[in-house]
């Protein structure tokens, strides 16, 4: 577990966190409505790129500055700001006041501006940016050269593997995988080489077959993709989704030779381990398969599942092959 503290004068600014993955999600914005915290209480998180102002239009980037900084096509708008930036829940600052006329171009609320909107209480140094805008992940960003990480000695706390619904607790499909399956959507594309992919019945047809029929041809021969990670080696896959490590953050490694394709292991846990779609217990057990018909039904979201295409796009424009001019079409088409 580690602690953050104040560069300037050394006062702790967290409560103690412990690392975890950064959220695929992180620099999406949903809708116009308040946003759940980003970030679980607890956890903190590091993005290695650029984020934040200032923005630079695509078009002043030449083409060798923009693949240096792991950019092989045109994305919009393009930060200059500063990298591994630390995110945390809000709950989890402790030594900080607000300046909200520090926050940026917001509507309802507050988002990153061009000065940090938090200051530690000690000495002043703008050290964070709050945000909790509209359609924004509330969350509080943490510049990385105004504090220092401080090991506290204290042990990562054990979490379990646990499932994240497809729905959120509004009814509609939940913006975290709309997110997910957009990243993986464009590896599964990258790693297809442009052969059309053969999913297993079930929750992986319905979440990725659509998109990949739109944008893969038909025919034979099919690379095969399914699950492995913890109790699912992925044997006899040519393409496994996989989850993240939870402790380094990479990619589980399958058995056999597989591609992977990271998803977050909450979505995963959900694909790999679906329960019951009805909430409430019920005695007994019923065979795999079968849904239950007690009345009122579960609420689904009367709109079809697609993958962000906003992460889509995203993800695409950082790897190297989206240069090919098959998988540039797709980048420039979309689905």
């Amino acid at each position: 577990m580690d602690v953050f503290v104040c560069a300037g004068c050394g006062a702790e600014l967290t409560v103690p966190l412990a690392r975890v993955p950064l959220p695929v999600e992180a620099h999406f914005s949903y809708g116009h409505g308040v946003m759940p915290q980003l970030m679980a209480p607890g956890t903190y998180a590091v993005d290695p790129e650029p984020s934040g102002p200032p923005f630079r239009p695509w078009e002043e980037i030449g083409e060798a500055e923009a693949a240096a900084r792991g950019l092989f096509a045109p994305v919009y708008p393009l930060s200059f700001g500063a990298r591994d930036r630390i995110v945390v829940a809000p709950g989890d600052v402790r030594g900080t006041r607000l300046i909200p006329e520090h926050s940026g171009n917001s509507c309802l609320g507050m988002c990153v501006g061009d000065q940090p909107s938090m200051a530690c209480t000690a000495c002043g140094l703008l050290v964070a940016s709050r945000v909790d805008d509209c359609g924004l992940w509330q969350a509080v960003w943490i510049e990385p050269n105004a504090v220092r990480r401080v090991a506290t000695g204290l042990p990562v706390p054990a979490r379990e593997l646990e499932p994240l619904a497809p729905i959120d607790p509004l009814g509609g499909w939940s913006d975290a995988w709309q997110a997910a399956t957009g990243t993986a959507l464009a590896d599964l594309l990258v790693a297809s080489g442009g052969a059309p992919l053969a999913l297993p019945d079930g929750l992986l047809s319905e979440v990725f077959g659509a998109p990949l029929d739109t944008l893969l041809p038909p025919g034979p021969p099919p690379k095969r993709v399914g699950l492995a990670g913890p109790g699912r080696p992925g044997g006899g896959l040519d393409i496994a989704l996989v989850p993240y490590d939870r402790v380094t953050g990479e990619p589980w490694r399958p058995a056999g030779g597989a591609v992977p394709v990271p998803l977050p292991d909450g979505v995963w846990a959900y694909l790999a381990l679906p329960g019951e779609t009805w909430p409430l217990p019920a005695s007994g057990t019923l065979p795999d398969g079968v849904l239950r018909d007690d009345y009122p039904l579960p609420d689904h979201p009367w709109y079809v599942f697609r993958p962000d295409h906003h992460a889509f796009r995203a993800t695409l424009a950082r790897r190297p092959e989206v240069r090919e001019p098959w998988l540039r079409a797709l980048f420039d088409r979309g689905f």
